[in-house]
């Protein structure tokens, strides 16, 4: 399906890819991994034609459609579901091409098509799509302008996944994607049927929606097949192990062969076993140790202790002016507390955060705080607070004024911001390291509870876990609200579901969690087949398409029998032959037993056909 040959491409003067090969067989569902800036979304764009190799070729099949999801999302007056109807260009075409043809031939190919298509259910899998990704019925009936940019990203992944193309090209897909969407997603991705190519530093999404993992390190390509991220990074760990064994035995030789020469080099009777083993020195060929940079870890300072409970919420109502989201809580926030918020966007997990850091006064109830509490606050939008033109060094002198240097620069390195980032201005750090100074302003007064709202966004998987180790490590109270079910296994102790209004206990797992949530998205997708009204059409009209179809379908049964015959004539010309009964007789057997089962294809076949001969003789009647 995709192949890679010999691909080399450098982009300002520095070497991404030198030499790289790797062939993608079609269906495949691939995860590309690799360390921020390595050069995963500069392939994306190689693959797409928008780049040019420096030197290699990337080749697809003929006529084979890439898609992928755009930067931005324009925001339109059409509802949400004709946006996702229309990313099918061809079956807008076809459609709008039905609706003006004349030539009965034409409109029966026309209707053809649509049937291998699935047209016929075009709305309903566009809803299903769209309500897997948090939109309702009612949602998907308003236009997408009057969604925010995130959510308008969601209605472009719809698109491109309802068009279903060859070659499905995914960057971060679950970055602006909640948990439940985010799980969803991984199923809808586990059962594509096309080649899948998707840039993820999720964990769950590269267990569950792959099935090889594509590496992208040193500048070169490997591909790992037969499992998910777990699978990699096992074969991965054991093939450095292996390496640096062999590098440290050879290393062991090389000092045992140059003790002997630098010994007897120079002594007349060992002159020549001297000159042999310096030789084989020179024939060794260097195994070199694979020395992977560390990942600089994340620390959070650590607070003084306060006597429970950090926080009570009693009988506690939440809203915006008139619209409670949210009653009747009772939470108690102890500060060795690690709590995931779990329930759909739009059910009011932002808003009970909103609560707890104390941005939102609560509408009704009581809200009891230790007197000395300091709360720290960590949110995807934040990051538009940031000054672009200043360093990091800038943002931490303004937040702790007076403090000197040398301790700035040393609480910039407990965020992974090192003495060149310290520096550097914010709008020439990664995503990954704008992430990490989000986080480190956060944590900036030494907070008893810190709230992480998406945190891992932008982190690779390596720095993710640099994460855990932080949270984990850390002696305050964590709340978190994120996509990634992995940080949520590992760090949180406890689990609220926000549904319905209500903030309970959830008392199961995650994995529990996620089935529940699968078995809930695939029985609201079945009602999900009409959501908007058909167009009225005349009675000859809906006659003719109906004819179109039946005779469309009587064609295709004529040219599968045909076929069938041609497959049987095949058969019985090399059973005639005499030459076959020399040979052994499994072939003769096999051929037989092949024989039979084209045999009950036939039957089946003529039955199809003679059903639909007769449903169009009804239909002309």
């Amino acid at each position: 399906m995709l192949t890679i040959q010999d691909l080399s491409f450098a982009m300002a003067g520095r070497p991404l890819f030198e030499d790289c090969s790797v062939r993608i067989p079609a269906g495949s569902r691939l995860g590309l991994v690799g360390r921020n800036g390595t050069g995963k979304t500069t392939l994306f764009r190689l693959i797409r034609g928008e780049l040019s190799p420096d030197t290699g070729q990337i080749a697809l099949p003929l006529r084979a459609r890439i898609g992928g999801v755009a930067q931005e999302a324009p925001a339109e007056d059409r509802a949400l579901i004709d946006t996702v109807l229309e990313a099918d260009t061809e079956r807008a075409t076809l459609l709008a091409e039905a609706e003006t043809a004349s030539d009965p031939s034409r409109i029966a190919e026309i209707q053809a098509r649509l049937t291998d298509i699935a047209a016929h259910s075009a709305e309903a899998r566009a809803a299903t799509i769209l309500a897997g990704l948090g939109f309702d019925a009612k949602a998907q009936a308003r236009p997408s302008r009057d969604f925010s940019g995130g959510w308008r990203m969601r209605v472009a992944l719809a698109g491109v996944l309802f068009s279903a193309p060859d070659l499905l090209l995914l960057d971060e897909p679950t970055n602006y994607l909640d948990l439940e969407g985010a799980i969803w997603l991984e199923g809808y991705l586990a059962r594509y049927p096309h080649t899948i190519l998707v840039i993820s530093h999720d964990r769950g999404l590269l267990n569950r929606a792959v099935n090889s993992i594509l590496h992208l390190e040193s500048r070169r390509l490997t591909l790992y097949t037969g499992g998910g991220y777990d699978n990699f990074d096992r074969i991965r760990r054991e093939k450095l192990a292996l390496q640096a064994a062999a590098a440290k035995k050879q290393a062991a030789t090389r000092a045992h062969l140059q003790s002997f020469v630098d010994r007897f080099r120079y002594k007349e009777s060992k002159a020549k076993q001297a000159q042999s083993r310096l030789k084989m020195l020179a024939r060794l060929e260097p195994i070199a140790a694979h020395a992977e940079g560390a990942v600089t870890p994340i620390g959070f300072p650590e607070p003084e202790e306060l006597a429970p409970p950090l926080m009570r919420l009693d009988e506690l109502s939440a809203g915006y002016g008139a619209m409670t989201v949210l009653s009747r809580i009772d939470l108690r926030i102890d500060q060795d507390d690690r709590i995931a918020l779990l329930g759909q966007n739009g059910q009011g997990k932002s808003t009970l955060a909103k609560i707890i850091s104390g941005h939102l006064a609560p509408l009704a109830g009581n809200r009891q705080v230790s007197g000395k509490l300091r709360i720290g606050y960590f949110a995807q939008h934040q990051g538009d607070e940031l000054v672009m033109e200043e360093t990091p060094l800038d943002h931490y002198r303004r937040g702790l004024p007076g403090l000197e240097p040398v301790k700035l620069r040393a609480r910039l390195a407990q965020a992974g911001l090192g003495a060149e980032t310290a520096q550097t201005p914010v709008r020439s750090l990664s995503g990954g390291q704008k992430a990490r100074l989000l986080l480190g302003l956060a944590a900036l007064d030494k907070p008893h509870l810190l709230i992480l709202d998406e945190p891992t966004n932008h982190l690779d998987i390596e720095s993710r876990e640099a994460l855990v180790t932080a949270l984990n490590g850390y002696s305050g109270a964590v709340i978190l609200i994120t996509h990634d079910a992995h940080l949520v296994e590992l760090v949180a102790d406890r689990l609220l579901l926000v549904k319905d209004g209500r903030v309970t206990q959830y008392d199961e797992d995650m994995e529990t969690y996620r089935r529940m949530l699968l078995a809930d998205a695939k029985s609201a997708g079945r009602p999900a087949r009409e959501t908007k009204p058909a167009p009225q059409k005349t009675a000859a009209h809906q006659a003719r398409q109906t004819q179109a179809q039946l005779r469309a379908e009587v064609r295709a049964c004529e040219a599968r029998l045909a076929k069938i015959a041609e497959m049987l004539e095949t058969i019985d010309n090399r059973l005639a032959d005499p030459a076959l009964y020399d040979g052994p007789v499994d072939k003769i057997k096999a051929l037989n037993i092949k024989r039979d089962e084209i045999l009950e294809a036939q039957d089946r076949a003529e039955t199809l056909w003679l059903a639909a001969e007769e449903a169009l003789e009804a239909a002309q009647a």
